[in-house]
């Protein structure tokens, strides 16, 4: 088992090298390519990368066909890089990024206008007992019964 800090470094570096390698892919395939994150096992075989493309599905699936026939010379640079006894076998995985943040978008717009909605009902309410149910320092004070013994 590997320690997690060496695991999180190796990922790291990984997206470093990558990121840094796929300016010298010259397949005319490969748009316009952002490496977003990387993850490695603990036993340091296999990685994951995660990639964006800017452009449409067409662009997506050419630049995925490019990084998968550049996986070969990506993983023996990735490897040698590393100085590891073995290169970690490399994966590609289309991070939608801007799916995912149209989702939290829309997701933000609703609780905004259930938000609204609840301070359109609340309008003009009263509520149902004193407006401040929490008694303060002043009313214990005018409350307070002097005891037998108090003078005062």
């Amino acid at each position: 088992m590997s320690d997690p800090a060496k695991t999180r470094r190796h990922a790291e570096r990984v997206r470093e090298l990558v990121a840094s390698l796929v300016r010298e892919i010259k397949d005319p395939r490969l748009g316009m390519v952002t490496i977003t994150d990387a993850r490695i096992t603990g036993d340091l075989r296999e990685a994951t990368v995660y990639y964006t493309v800017l452009g449409d599905e067409t662009e997506q699936s050419s630049t995925a066909a490019a990084l998968e026939s550049a996986k070969g010379m990506l993983r023996s640079r990735v490897g040698h890089a590393l100085g590891l006894r073995h290169s970690p076998s490399l994966a590609f995985v289309l991070d939608n990024v801007l799916d995912h943040a149209k989702e939290i978008d829309d997701l933000l717009a609703a609780a905004k206008h259930r938000d609204e909605e609840v301070h359109r009902l609340a309008a003009g309410k009263k509520y149902a007992g004193d407006p401040d149910p929490y008694k303060s320092d002043e009313d214990e004070d005018d409350e307070r019964v002097p005891a037998a013994g108090d003078q005062g």
